[in-house]
């Protein structure tokens, strides 16, 4: 028998604060959606920056 996952609890304690009915067929796809946003999350918390640093004022594409 394998370890629950952690997100499967978040998922579950997140759909309930939200109201959302989230079905067991949906869970792995969400579960895939938030570990890639997780570890994006900690590229960008690792990324160090000058404390010189100062966001951008306008933001063009």
């Amino acid at each position: 028998m394998t370890a629950p996952d952690p997100l499967d609890d978040y998922i579950d304690a997140v759909a309930n604060v939200l109201g959302l009915p989230v079905e067991d067929a949906w869970k792995p796809t969400i579960r895939a959606n938030l570990a890639v946003t997780l570890k994006m999350a900690r590229s960008v918390e690792e990324f160090v920056l000058p404390d010189e640093a100062e966001p951008a004022s306008i933001y063009a594409a």
